[in-house]
């Protein structure tokens, strides 16, 4: 197909993502007729599509979520596998994001494009690796897409986070991350750094957390923290959702130390603002190192850039001499957590 371009294939609506070739859309932020999901995180999968293809964990973490009526239909997909949509054809493939986590790749007229979904280049115990996929037009999230955002080494901040587990013995350490993959992935960081102790979770880490272990990801001895006494907690790690560690709830702990694994606590301010006394750059997004590289190794021409610091990332590859523009999208971003704290835990102290 002669003179095929890359916005006849996608295109931004109101609903997200489309590909009208292929009859479906990528991650749409309301219910559409067919959905391709890239990842369980809520800004990307939501409720209510007529059809649903993703990966097998996707799925299941959706059901966890939503309930088993959440979409009309699903369809698995496995990491490399090619399935035929109208007239185009998608393939998924590792983004090293979450358990399950996935680019979509989609194939028509002879060009290709990846859509990222949400990614990171950093080895991950609890999914599968990050891929590159060769293509003609990359589009690339950019939530830490600034020269200032440099993870460094995610093994040294829980040293960090360990260090100071010794430093006070008598103190409980509360350590916000979003329940899909920051929790499992800090706990295992933590494993792999020789920690035994039973690890206590909050009530709205349990179901995602128990899901990773029936998938065979090995995060140890765990406990709920509403089972424990007061003073099991003191010297203990106890992981819950951001909004949590900050609330009501920590009241049932012995002098708490408010700890945070973010990419966004590259910033002292951020830290600050958000009342963490301990800080902990972990991330599961790819920083300006991971972006640029990434970009780079696809051998893409034109690099579509969305939710995030689209600016920066368009500049950068337009001094490379790739064709680049921002992507708007909207409504993604760091998933709001606050309702489950409630409905898991009650909001008791």
């Amino acid at each position: 197909m002669i003179g095929m371009r890359p916005q006849d294939i996608l295109s931004p609506t109101a609903a997200g993502l489309c590909c009208k070739p292929g009859g479906f859309h990528i991650d749409p932020v309301r219910p559409v007729e067919r959905a391709l999901i890239t990842h369980g995180h809520s800004d990307h999968a939501r409720p209510g599509h007529g059809a649903v293809l993703a990966t097998q964990e996707t799925l299941d973490i959706m059901r966890l979520r939503y309930g088993d009526n959440f979409a009309g239909s699903t369809q698995v997909i496995s990491y490399g596998e090619h399935l035929k949509l109208g007239k185009t054809e998608v393939s998924f493939h590792p983004a090293g994001h979450v358990l399950g986590s996935a680019q979509i790749a989609v194939d028509h007229g002879g060009l290709r494009i990846v859509a990222s979904g949400d990614y990171k280049d950093a080895l991950d115990p609890t999914c599968t690796p990050f891929e590159i996929v060769s293509c003609d037009v990359f589009i690339t999230e950019a939530t830490f897409g600034l020269p200032i955002f440099r993870h460094g080494d995610a093994d040294g901040e829980i040293c960090k986070l360990l260090d100071s587990v010794s430093l006070f013995p008598e103190r409980a350490h509360l350590v916000g991350a979003y329940s899909l993959g920051k929790a499992q992935r800090v706990i295992a960081l933590l494993r792999k750094a020789g920690y035994g102790a039973p690890i206590y979770l909050h009530g709205a880490m349990e179901g995602i957390t128990r899901y990773y272990q029936s998938r065979g990801i090995d995060l140890g001895e765990l406990r709920l923290a509403r089972d424990a006494k007061k003073a099991d907690l003191a010297g203990a790690i106890t992981l819950a959702p951001p909004s949590a560690i900050t609330d009501i709830w920590t009241r049932r702990f012995p002098d708490p130390v408010a700890a945070f694994a973010s990419g966004w606590m590259r910033t002292r301010a951020r830290a600050r603002q958000k009342g963490i006394e301990l800080p902990l750059v972990i991330s599961d997004h790819a920083d300006w190192n991971g972006l640029t590289a990434t970009i780079a190794a696809t051998g893409a021409g034109e690099v579509w850039v969305t939710h995030g610091q689209e600016d920066a990332l368009v500049h950068w590859c337009e001094t490379k001499g790739l064709k680049a523009r921002p992507l708007d999208l909207v409504g993604y971003g760091e998933e709001d957590e606050g309702a489950s704290v409630v409905a898991e835990e009650g909001g008791a102290p």
